[in-house]
């Protein structure tokens, strides 16, 4: 399978420069092909003249060829790390002029792959991870890209000037964190030539997951207050993010204690049979350390709202009929609710 780039305009290389006043032009300017495959180009004069061209290679030459205007290069299968061809053209006054191809002969990677299984980490402490790339080509165009996820999280040049197939290690400092646990992590090597698209596709190395050791974290504040209410029973929350994965235990006010002997109570959420009041305490525990956490357990404050609404009538009651009484009540001590009439203007007995 052929597999050739030709980059077109202008681009950067090392070789000998052609004289401006060289009217040659190679087609295309540059060739980046696998070891093995093959490539052609074109190499044409823009003189009126000419006695002959040739190319001159390291590799598959073409000798001095008269009565043409271009002359094609071509290479059938690339058996060599290192070729440097050259165009030339031989004009009548006796001058010769030239123009150098760039051909830069690679090879992906045998294999990509993390150097061993990746042990347990320790939340904080830093890690070197190796990524092992096997008889690559050339070296000085390798880039080697970790993933953590679904994001680079380092990027890796291993400059070397060496032509021919070489095997480089990238080494990453993973410091663990506990958002690591549990991630994938692997590595990748790219050899890039300059334009993205028509680069050679990289080679990933198998993931691997990042285990860290972390200790217990509380996800809720490491102190409460919770209120005995009347209609529902307390549930204290004691349950912790670690790994490994924590296991509890409690401690309660004597009298919950001795009632609790027989509960199992190595749960991260718990519900006291007995609802006393008091100071509750817990243990979060794994490899990595302890977490403690403490509840104060209070009585629920009285609502006052209803029986001061209560009273409230019977005081409004009370007002009333003691008015009652002072309109109602005759000097001998009896009721009469019979007012007296009277009109206006006229007296209200016998004059």
């Amino acid at each position: 399978m052929l597999c050739l780039f030709m980059f077109g305009g202008l681009i950067a290389f090392t070789g000998k420069a052609a004289s401006a006043s060289c009217k040659l032009e190679v087609s295309p300017p540059r060739v980046v092909v696998k070891y093995g495959d093959s490539f052609s180009v074109n190499c044409s004069s823009l003189y009126s003249e000419t006695q002959g061209m040739g190319w001159e290679s390291t590799h598959g030459g073409i000798s001095l060829t008269t009565g043409v205007t271009s002359l094609p290069f071509n290479i059938s299968s690339v058996d060599a790390w290192v070729i440097q061809p050259s165009c030339y053209v031989n004009l009548p006054n006796g001058e010769q002029c030239e123009e150098d191809l760039p051909v830069t002969v690679y090879q992906m990677p045998e294999s990509v792959s993390i150097a061993q299984p990746l042990s347990a980490m320790v939340e904080g402490q830093q890690y070197p991870i190796e990524c092992d790339i096997v008889n690559v080509a050339p070296a000085n165009h390798l880039s080697v890209y970790w993933h953590k996820g679904n994001k680079i999280i380092h990027h890796d040049t291993l400059p070397d000037a060496t032509q021919t197939p070489v095997s480089k290690t990238s080494i990453l400092n993973l410091t663990a964190q506990r958002d690591d646990d549990g991630m994938p992590i692997w590595c990748e090597a790219k050899l890039d030539f300059g334009l993205v698209e028509q680069n050679p596709p990289a080679v990933q190395s198998k993931s691997h997951k990042v285990t860290v050791l972390y200790p217990p974290t509380f996800t809720k504040p490491e102190a409460e207050t919770v209120e005995i209410s009347a209609s529902e029973k307390i549930t204290l929350n004691c349950n912790a993010m670690g790994n490994p994965m924590p296991v509890y235990s409690w401690h309660f006010p004597q009298a919950v204690q001795e009632a609790s002997k027989n509960e199992n109570v190595n749960h991260p959420i718990l519900t006291p049979s007995l609802q006393f009041p008091g100071n509750y305490s817990c243990e979060a525990s794994n490899s990595q350390g302890t977490s403690r956490k403490y509840f104060t357990v209070v009585e629920a404050t009285r609502k006052y709202t209803t029986l001061a609404a209560i009273i409230g009538v019977f005081a409004a009651l009370g007002v009333l009929l003691v008015i009652g009484g002072l309109l109602f009540v005759k000097p001998d001590g009896t009721f009469s609710f019979i007012q007296s009439k009277y009109i206006r203007g006229q007296p209200s007995g016998p004059i």
